[in-house]
């Protein structure tokens, strides 16, 4: 039996463009699954997606009329359960077999056909049967039905069926949007599926004003995407829009000339790409004296609420200049056009006049109020947050006056300035939500309290942190550009942790509306990027002496759960670390030796990470991770030993040499421990391989002599410890 290639496609009223890539994936996927569990489909089989605002389509190649039919054995009851003393069929092994549809007019013939076998320790009883393979028209029924089932909406649209309109029992239908169209074609023939009330055929509707024809008639499934290109003016596959989409825009860029591009956005490319079915792109233009507004307040207006592509020169400046994707494609676009520059010109104005309106105001005149802003009815608020943020900030300042050696005059002086810049800037970070313009566009605070600093006259270094102090704020973003930001930065992603573990906002599973997990990975980036040697567990502990006044109105046991909670802080910003170190490459081993020691400089774990790797590659690694997992389990059944070893009690000649290399190596890995090259002090304990294994070879560990045994639990003691400075070696032993 041949096959053939399969084309289903449902048409809809326009569906929500933020997911229709997510939905139209969805759909073929999981129709192809389906089809796959029922032996329609091969591992040859290759599914093609299409997705346009009004239609959800697959294509799905090699697809069988009917399925193979299938040997199957099932188990039915033990042999003490099936037969009786005589061997002979009981009732309830009848009741199965008729159950399962087997022929039980000749009992005894049908107990013979049984099989037996082990089962446990049991005998039991088995039933070979032929399962006819599913047919195509049942199997993409049930198929289709399914995948309509489990694809992503965000939410279910009711509506009634039209042709039941006019009866006195409407018949309801749940779908993201109203479908109006069923295409089912297995080759050239129909396949007579139903769903959502509608039945399949071979026609769907075009483009609704460009379309050649209507309804556009499918003759066959391969035809699909060159048919509604031709006759209904649809470009069905997303991606073939997207990169159509992406070619008209660099197209028309380029005809302007002097370097103007579009501005690169992924998530609008796509959110334009599931509005269009054939996309026309348009440049537009509006008056200059809008740029005298941020450009990023323009960029947002124009990309969030109009859809629109804005254009940059060479330098990345916003011009005058912006980019349309139409639907249509009228000989004469003069008018389409003007109506796209008359609708954007209100929005700039409204722009324009908030930002002209906040200027009115300094940001130190806004400090009171935030008094009057809750930020969380548990924590208070955003008055007193920025009072939180700004104690944080300058216990931090503390930390790295502290870490300066040698203490100089020129690094106090230093200390001094920043401390003076980290308090200004700490203390109006959060003014600027106050402004007309972030409470229209809150994605632009942070951007807009740098703005309206400098024109406060505000020393750049501040304006700067007030700009950056959000930074990083996704996967990959830049961190802040100066001390004075990355201190603010800090401050203020520790003070959302802490305060949200206190109460006990934690994250759960894919929820986390406080953005926990990122401000988790800032504090990490921040620490590890950054050229401060901060202790960790410090910082969270100065973060939480920022909240003593306000716990300490709260209920006894809501004070005990904040104090509980830190510990929970202090696990989850590790398990990040180490998340983020596996997506960098590492491997889950190196990952886990280094963290093991949960090492409290931050700054420190990338070198720890490298010669980590760079010891595991040593021939010795393998024999020494296996000998130090070894050591740690004696070590754990003598948790009082102490690393103390007494030279006369030393007596085999195994433990002597160990001692004696250790004395000669273990120094010098400790200097360059301290020094911080990591990568040689491993490499330097290295050459500890052969007495090691010398070692277990010769000596007995646990002695029956007590002084003895103690001893050379002292002699592993030290060994561990000089080797599990920079990670534990253990967790490399596979």
């Amino acid at each position: 039996m041949t096959t053939q290639n399969l084309l289903v496609e449902l048409f809809v009223e326009e569906l929500p463009p933020k997911v229709l890539k997510k939905l139209g994936d969805a759909f073929a996927t999981q129709l192809a699954d389906q089809l796959r569990a029922l032996g329609l489909i091969n591992g040859d089989s290759v599914t093609t997606a299409y997705a346009s605002p009004r239609r959800l389509a697959a294509h799905v190649s090699h697809v069988w009329l009917k399925a193979a039919d299938k040997a199957v054995q099932q188990k039915l009851m033990p042999v003490s359960v099936g037969l009786d003393a005589s061997g002979n069929a009981t009732p309830a092994l009848l009741k199965k077999l008729q159950a399962l549809g087997a022929d039980t007019s000749n009992p005894a013939a049908t107990v013979s056909a049984l099989k037996r076998a082990l089962d446990g320790k049991a005998e039991a009883l088995f039933y070979d049967s032929l399962v006819t393979g599913a047919t195509l028209d049942t199997g993409l029924q049930k198929a289709l039905e399914e995948a309509i089932r489990l694809l992503p909406i965000p939410k279910v649209m009711g509506y009634q069926l039209e042709r039941d309109c006019a009866l006195p029992g409407w018949t309801s239908v749940n779908f993201v949007r109203p479908a109006h169209g069923l295409v089912a074609l297995h080759g050239s023939t129909v396949v007579p599926v139903k769903v959502l009330g509608l039945t399949a055929g071979n026609s769907s509707q075009g483009h609704r004003f460009e379309a050649a024809v209507s309804p556009v008639v499918i003759e066959a499934a391969d035809s699909y995407s060159a048919t509604m290109a031709r006759d209904g003016a649809v470009i069905a596959s997303f991606a073939e829009r997207k990169a159509e989409i992406a070619r008209q825009l660099a197209a028309a860029a380029a005809k302007l000339g002097n370097g103007v591009h579009p501005i690169e956005d992924d998530a609008l490319l796509d959110e334009v790409t599931a509005l269009v079915e054939r996309p026309n792109v348009l440049v537009c233009q509006f008056e200059p004296e809008f740029l005298d507004v941020p450009q990023e307040c323009l960029i947002l207006t124009m990309k969030a609420n109009q859809k629109y592509f804005p254009l940059l020169d060479a330098a990345g400046k916003l011009t005058h200049q912006f980019l349309v994707v139409s639907n249509i494609s009228p000989a004469d676009a003069s008018a389409v056009v003007g109506g796209n520059e008359r609708v954007v010109r209100p929005r700039l104005a409204d722009a324009k006049f908030f930002f002209d309106q906040d200027r009115k105001k300094t940001l130190a005149s806004r400090v009171d109020g935030l008094a009057k802003v809750v930020y969380h009815n548990k924590l208070g608020t955003q008055g007193e947050r920025a009072q939180r943020v700004a104690f944080i900030a300058a216990a931090i300042v503390r930390q790295i006056r502290e870490a300066i050696v040698p203490y100089t005059a020129l690094a106090k002086d230093e200390m001094d300035v920043l401390s003076s810049k980290v308090q200004q800037a700490a203390l109006l970070a959060k003014t600027d939500l106050l402004t007309d313009m972030v409470g229209e566009f809150p994605e632009l605070q942070g951007i807009m309290g740098g703005y309206y600093a400098r024109h406060d006259g505000l020393r750049d270094g501040v304006a700067i942190a007030i700009e950056d102090h959000y930074k990083p704020r996704f996967a990959g973003d830049t961190l802040p550009r100066n001390h004075t930001g990355s201190v603010v930065a800090l401050a203020d992603k520790l003070e959302t942790l802490v305060g949200m573990f206190g109460i006990g906002n934690l994250p759960t599973g894919d929820k986390d509306p406080f953005a926990l997990r990122r401000h988790a990975l800032g504090v990490i980036r921040i620490l590890m990027e950054s050229d401060f040697s901060l202790n960790l567990d410090t910082l969270l502990a100065n973060a939480t002496k920022a909240f003593a006044e306000l716990i300490e109105l709260w209920p006894e046991k809501e004070q005990a759960d904040f104090a509980a909670n830190q510990a929970k802080l202090v696990d989850f910003i590790y398990d990040r670390m180490a998340g983020s170190l596996r997506e960098q490459g590492y491997s889950a081993q190196e990952v886990d030796a280094v963290l093991a020691l949960r090492p409290q400089r931050l700054g420190d774990v990338p070198h720890r990470m490298a010669a980590v790797r760079a010891f595991a590659a040593l021939p010795e690694a393998p024999a020494l991770a296996a000998a130090n997992k070894r050591i740690s389990n004696i070590l754990k059944k003598a948790p009082e030993v102490d690393a103390h070893v007494s030279e006369i009690l030393l007596q085999e000649p195994a433990e002597k040499a160990l001692y004696a290399a250790m004395q000669a190596v273990a120094p010098k890995a400790q200097a360059q421990l301290a020094a911080g090259d990591y990568t040689a002090s491993l490499q330097t304990l290295a050459v500890l391989r052969e007495p090691v294994d010398a070692f277990f070879d010769g000596v007995m560990v646990n002695a029956e002599q007590l002084d003895l045994r103690l001893n050379r639990q002292g002699l592993l003691k030290s060994l561990h410890d000089a080797m599990n400075r920079v990670a534990d070696l253990s967790r490399l032993a596979a």
